[in-house]
C-alpha cells in the first residue's frame, strides 16, 4: 500500500449549538421570579492547519470524516452550557482545498496556515436574554444553531525548491537517491515512479534546499495523459526547474525532440512554469552511444552528468544551489505572518420559489427564527421585529413580494403581510416543521 496519497476527500461537521434553557425563578419568600434560563454553549469550530509534520493526505484516504464537539445546552439559574471541543486537523504544507464544483477555497502554502473548514453552530439564549421592559416573562428561547457540514476536495501540491523534470526513466529516480538520502523506487523499465519524491540536499552545514522527484511526463500530460495533471501538479510550486534529458539512442525520442515536448507541456499547464529558472541536463553520460547513434539534432545541454558513476553531479549539486539561492533572494522577505482564512460573512437573499411562494435565505435570517415554540404571539412577535430590523420585509417588497404570499426561512413557513407587524393567519403557520 503506497503511503504517500495527494488526493482525497474531506468531510467536516462542526459542532452544533446548544439550545437556550425557559426556566423561572423558583424560590421560597419570592412570588414572582423572573425567567432565569441560561444561555447554550456555541458548537466547536473545525480548522484545517497546514503543518510540515505531514507530507501526505494518507490519514483522509480511508478516515474521511472530521467532527466539532457540540455545545451544551442552558440550564436554570442562569447556567450557561458548555462550549463545543474545537477540533484542529493538521494538512501537509501545500494543500489545497476545492469544493465539489472545483472552486479553490484555500491554499495553504507555508507552515501554520489556517482555514475555517466548519464553523460551530451559534449558540440558543436562553429566556432570561429576552427580558425588556416590555417583556417581563417571555417564555421561549433560541435554540441552537446547527454546525456547519460539508464535503470538501483536497489535493496536495508538493513545496520543493527544485523539480526534476523528464521523459519516463531517464533517471530521476537515481539522480535523487545519489544527491538525497531519498531512496525511491529504481528500475530499468519506464513509469518506475508512480508518486513524487522528495529528498534534501545540503550543500553544506547551514545551507540546504529541497528537491522533488517528478513521475515521468509524456507528450499530453497537460491534457491528463499519463496521470500528466496529477504530476504537473507538483510542478507548479517549485522554485527552480531541472530538466532532465536521455540521449539517443537509449531513448525512442532524440533529445531535442525531448526537451521541446517537455517545455510544450509545462507551458499548456501553468505558462509561467517556463519563466522559471531551469537548468537542461543530459543524463546517463556512462552509457555508450556512439556506433549507431543518431546525427546530431542540435541539443545542447547545460550540464552532462551520469548518477552512476557521479560525474558532473557536484557541479550539478552546485548550480541548482545557486538557482534556488537567487530565486529566495528575489522573493518577498518574509514576515512570519501566519495567514488564517475565514468564509466570507453571510447576508441574507430572497428568491422566488413558486407563484406566491418566496424563500429568504442565509444565516442571519435563519438566526432570527430560530426559536424554541414560535406558536406563542410572544414569540411571533419578536421573530417579526428581528427581521423587520434586519431588512427582510423591504428585500421581499422589492423582489415583488405581496400580502398574503407564503414565505419560507429556513424550517418556518408564514404568511407574509408588509403592515402586519405579527404573524397572521393560521397559527399552524408559524409551527417549525421537523
Amino acid at each position: 500500500m503506497s503511503g504517500f496519497v495527494d488526493e482525497a476527500q474531506l468531510h467536516v461537521k462542526a459542532g452544533d449549538g446548544g439550545a437556550g434553557q425557559v426556566s423561572f425563578r423558583r424560590e421560597a419568600h419570592v412570588s414572582r421570579g423572573g425567567p432565569d434560563g441560561g444561555d447554550g454553549g456555541r458548537g466547536g469550530d473545525v480548522w484545517l492547519v497546514a503543518t510540515t509534520n505531514q507530507s501526505s493526505l494518507l490519514p483522509f484516504r480511508d478516515h474521511p470524516h472530521r467532527r466539532g464537539g457540540d455545545g451544551g445546552h442552558g440550564g436554570s439559574k442562569k447556567k450557561h452550557g458548555a462550549r463545543g471541543g474545537e477540533l484542529v486537523v493538521p494538512v501537509p504544507v501545500g494543500t489545497r482545498v476545492r469544493k465539489a464544483d472545483g472552486t479553490i477555497l484555500c491554499d495553504l502554502v507555508n507552515s501554520g496556515d489556517r482555514w475555517l473548514a466548519g464553523e460551530g453552530g451559534r449558540a440558543g439564549r436562553g429566556n432570561a436574554s429576552f427580558l425588556s421592559n416590555s417583556r417581563r416573562a417571555p417564555s421561549f428561547a433560541e435554540q441552537g444553531e446547527k454546525g456547519h457540514e460539508e464535503w470538501y476536495d483536497m489535493e496536495l501540491a508538493l513545496v520543493a525548491d527544485v523539480a526534476l523534470v523528464g521523459f519516463p526513466n531517464v533517471g530521476k529516480s537515481t539522480l535523487i537517491s545519489r544527491i538525497s538520502a531519498a531512496r525511491p523506487k529504481i528500475a530499468d523499465y519506464p513509469f518506475t515512479t508512480l508518486e513524487p519524491n522528495l529528498g534534501v540536499v545540503r550543500t553544506d552545514d547551514a545551507n540546504s534546499y529541497t528537491v522533488a522527484d517528478i513521475p515521468g511526463l509524456v507528450e499530453g500530460a497537460a491534457e491528463g495523459r499519463g496521470l500528466g495533471h496529477r504530476f504537473l501538479r507538483h510542478i507548479t510550486r517549485a522554485r527552480a526547474l531541472v530538466v532532465l534529458i536521455e540521449p539517443a539512442p537509449v531513448t525512442d525520442v532524440a533529445p531535442a525532440e525531448q526537451l521541446r515536448v517537455l517545455l510544450d507541456e509545462l507551458g499548456s499547464y501553468q505558462p509561467d512554469l517556463l519563466d522559471r529558472p531551469r537548468l537542461v541536463v543530459s543524463t546517463k553520460a556512462d552509457i555508450d552511444v556512439d556506433g549507431g547513434a543518431e546525427p546530431d539534432d542540435g541539443f545542447v545541454p547545460d550540464l552532462v552528468i551520469s548518477s552512476a558513476t557521479g560525474q558532473g553531479i557536484t557541479e550539478l549539486v552546485g548550480r541548482m544551489g545557486t538557482l534556488v539561492s537567487d530565486a529566495r533572494s528575489a522573493e518577498p522577505e518574509a514576515d512570519d505572518t501566519i495567514v488564517i482564512h475565514r468564509p466570507a460573512p453571510d447576508g441574507f437573499s430572497v428568491e422566488k420559489v413558486g407563484d406566491g411562494e418566496w424563500a429568504v435565505m442565509g444565516k442571519v435570517a435563519e438566526r432570527a427564527v430560530a426559536l424554541n415554540d414560535l406558536t406563542t404571539d410572544e414569540a411571533a412577535s419578536y421573530v417579526q421585529e428581528r427581521l423587520t430590523r434586519l431588512g427582510v420585509d423591504r428585500a421581499l417588497t422589492r423582489a415583488g413580494a405581496r400580502d398574503g404570499d407564503l414565505v419560507h426561512i429556513a424550517d418556518l413557513s408564514f404568511t407574509w403581510y408588509r403592515d402586519q407587524p405579527e404573524f397572521v393567519g393560521d397559527p399552524k403557520s408559524r409551527r417549525r416543521g421537523r
